[in-house]
């Protein structure tokens, strides 16, 4: 596999995405989402997902050229129409509004609607603790989750995120995590590589535990806790579902249709954030400085997301690589 610096996914990205019709200043936020994934070895969320996007730029399922529209109907409430164009782009245009509303209020919400998928929750919530915000995020998406001991698929892997900043402008601990065992690429990429899958990822569709992940697919992710305690995930899946749909007028789960199809309706969905400002507490840096330093008693202990290596450069498949290379060259290029 090629090693391939950060910079030079963030730039074959941006000029793939705007082979296929998107706004230059749209095509560079969602290439620094991509490069940002990339360089955490989240490859679910990062090149993987760009085809996807050029292809569905092409049939108009996702507007590369749409302005969002930010409004503030309460002192503590930002929304943002995302025109049916992408999450990250919406975001952005937001956070400006959304961090000074925090600082007024202590806290305030950012409610995103007709949006595209958001793929990495943890590239929006970073972005907010570097403008000194403590920022949760979450989202929902297409079904894939029955309830403990059910089979009936009600909700998405409907993952949340979570940054505190350390007050320096930087990030003093950060997660991103499906509500789910796992995210559902895990699956898919052990299809792909045909491989089996750990006991307790998932159910075929009679609710039994499986290994394949074809029986998976047709069956059940399991929520946070597993076969014993789904529970306890099941519980964090439906508060998420709540708010990123019912606080946003984003589609529910039930109703997500399959988020990489090249065609049919925009995604039509929701993100919800949450920021914080920790000025509104003289306590917080002191319990956060405590709370660091006990975390890293231990040897091979942190916090998470603290000291976390990126990849500079990262290795690309090149079979993903050569098809980066068609996609910035042009529909008429490459077969989307």
């Amino acid at each position: 596999m090629p090693d391939i610096f950060v910079s030079e996914i963030e730039a074959i990205t941006q000029k793939a995405l705007c082979a296929h019709g998107a706004e230059g200043w749209i095509a560079a936020e969602m290439a620094r989402a991509v490069a940002w994934a990339e360089a955490r070895s989240n490859r679910i969320c990062g090149l993987y997902y760009v085809e996807s996007y050029c292809q569905q730029l092409l049939s108009g399922r996702v507007s590369g050229v749409v302005d969002p529209a930010v409004t503030r109907p309460l002192p503590s409430r930002i929304e943002v129409d995302a025109g049916n164009g992408f999450a990250q782009p919406a975001f952005a245009r937001a956070l400006d509004e959304a961090v000074s509303a925090a600082k007024e209020t202590g806290m305030a919400s950012v409610a995103i609607h007709r949006a595209h998928t958001c793929t990495a929750l943890g590239y929006f919530t970073e972005k907010a603790a570097k403008r000194g915000m403590i920022a949760i995020g979450m989202t929902n998406a297409s079904p894939i989750v029955a309830p403990p001991g059910g089979r009936t698929r009600v909700i998405g892997t409907n993952p949340m995120a979570f940054a505190a900043p350390d007050g320096k402008g930087g990030i003093a601990m950060a997660f991103d995590q499906s509500t789910t065992t796992v995210a559902l690429g895990r699956i898919t990429m052990a299809r792909a590589a045909g491989e089996a899958i750990p006991e307790g990822w998932a159910v075929d569709v009679n609710g039994a535990a499986t290994t394949d992940p074809d029986a998976a697919l047709k069956g059940s992710l399991t929520s946070l806790g597993g076969m014993e305690q789904g529970y306890k995930g099941w519980g964090l899946g439906l508060m998420v579902e709540l708010l990123a749909a019912g606080m946003t007028g984003g589609v529910a789960s039930r109703d997500v249709k399959p988020l990489k199809a090249s065609t049919g309706a925009p995604h039509g969905l929701g993100q919800f954030f949450m920021l914080i400002d920790p000025a509104a507490s003289p306590a917080f840096f002191d319990r956060l400085g405590a709370l660091g330093a006990a975390a890293i008693e231990d040897e091979g202990a942190r916090m998470p997301g603290q000291n976390k290596r990126l990849s500079d450069p990262v290795e690309v498949p090149q079979a993903l690589w050569d098809l980066m290379v068609t996609l910035s060259n042009g529909p008429a290029h490459a077969d989307v």
